[in-house]
């Protein structure tokens, strides 16, 4: 926890607080308290907006496609370059909050992003589009960079869980909103009209998170880290004899996640299956499998190590790729659930891997984990693109199946160096 502002005096000892609305201490706002349930619902909008921007535009890759008469490959381009800067943005946004504060930071990454998100949905050509989805992902580093540090400042350590786990699920109900909404407006208004929509409720919430959130009490402004030490941060992490097989698995998870839907969207919409826009973006609801597998993941992995949940994560994944091969639809959304739920099992278990094994710089460990798994989702993602083009879903399996082997032999590693 950071050292208190000017403005945050601690309470005397067994002194009450002022008002019973709010009683916020040094350590901050208490659950319960109106000050944490303003903190709390922000942080839920900001997650919402942030991913509900980032992957509304996953479903409308085989529109994008047809439209501008560009290949898988090509059209998935509107979502890797969002999330590849998105990537590049996280690190220096950390740095950039250090300085100029946490909640300003968040509401310009978020009204930004929003209004790029809308200059795409009116850009007359594809590269354009492409322009503004790089500009929108570039914006959103600002959100996940900074969220966890703010709630980590001003929510007391007694409630610090829940409301941690309210803004991860704000980011994930957003992804999978993202997807299901913009799959349902785009059938019934088209693409442009659905993207504008999105755009504009997601400014919206711009707006409702600056006027809910607190202004930061225990944040105070550092000048005094300089890019060299910033950059001896990261040699070190790089360094270690671990983390870098840390960061490797949460590139290849999420490459395999982001590869999967990018794909199952031309794949359903196919033949033998030609479903609608809409029903594809319904079967993404599988999405919610997600939430609620990161959550009894996190548990199980303190309770029997993360090793093992990286590996169970990884086989639940590989079961789902052999389902999803399947020429039976109830077989391949069984494979999609199954896709899911193993993505979100061993990011879930890498993730808290970070910070069990960074002794200094934890931000800086955690922004490094944070560039490999978006730009293993941007890289991978668009290169599965050129197996489907080139040899259909079998080969678009076969290549995640190659990224879920190779994981499994980092966490191997791992697992053999008493890692857990």
């Amino acid at each position: 926890m950071q050292s208190l502002s000017k403005s945050a005096e601690p309470a005397q000892a067994g002194q009450r607080p002022a008002s019973a609305s709010a009683p916020r201490s040094a350590q901050g706002a208490i659950r319960g308290s109106a000050a944490y349930r303003r903190i709390t619902l922000a942080l839920f909008c900001s997650g919402f907006a942030t991913f509900s921007l980032l992957y509304c535009v996953q479903p409308l890759l085989p529109e994008f496609a047809r439209e501008f008469n560009v290949g898988a490959a090509g059209a998935s381009l509107a979502l890797s370059l969002s999330t590849a800067l998105l990537a590049l943005s996280i690190a220096l946004a950390g740095i950039v909050s250090e300085r100029y504060g946490r909640k300003e930071l968040m509401f310009a990454s978020m009204a930004v992003a929003a209004c790029c998100n809308l200059l795409a949905a009116v850009a007359p050509s594809w590269h354009m589009i492409l322009a503004a989805r790089a500009l929108e992902g570039f914006a959103l580093g600002g959100v996940p960079a900074v969220a966890m540090a703010y709630l980590s400042e001003e929510i007391d350590h007694s409630g610090l869980g829940f409301s941690m786990g309210l803004y991860v699920s704000g980011n994930a109900f957003g992804g999978m909103m993202g997807r299901v909404a913009m799959s349902m407006l785009a059938e019934s208004f088209g693409w442009r009209s659905a993207m504008l929509a999105i755009g504009a409720l997601d400014l919206a919430l711009a707006v409702a998170f600056v006027l809910l959130l607190p202004a930061s009490r225990n944040f105070v402004r550092n000048g005094v880290l300089k890019m060299r030490d910033h950059l001896a941060l990261w040699r070190g992490h790089f360094a270690h004899g671990r983390l870098p097989l840390v960061f490797g698995i949460g590139a290849l998870a999420m490459g395999i996640f982001a590869t999967s839907y990018n794909y199952a969207g031309f794949r359903l919409m196919g033949a033998p299956f030609s479903l609608s826009a809409t029903a594809t973006g319904l079967i993404f609801s599988a999405y919610i499998f997600g939430i609620v597998s990161s959550s009894w993941a996190g548990a199980l992995a303190d309770r029997f190590g993360r090793a093992p949940l990286v590996a169970a994560g990884i086989g639940i994944s590989c079961l789902g790729l052999l389902l999803t091969c399947s020429s039976v639809l109830g077989l391949v959304i069984a494979g999609i659930v199954c896709l899911t739920i193993g993505f979100f099992t061993t990011h879930s278990a890498a993730s808290s891997w970070v910070g069990r094994m960074a002794v200094t710089g934890k931000g800086h460990a955690a922004s490094l984990y944070l560039l490999a798994y978006y730009l293993g989702g941007s890289i991978l993602g668009s290169v599965g693109g050129w197996f489907w083009e080139h040899s259909g879903w079998n080969a678009v399996a076969g290549f995640m199946l190659l990224q879920a082997l190779a994981a499994g032999w980092l966490a191997r590693r791992l697992w053999r160096q008493g890692s857990n």
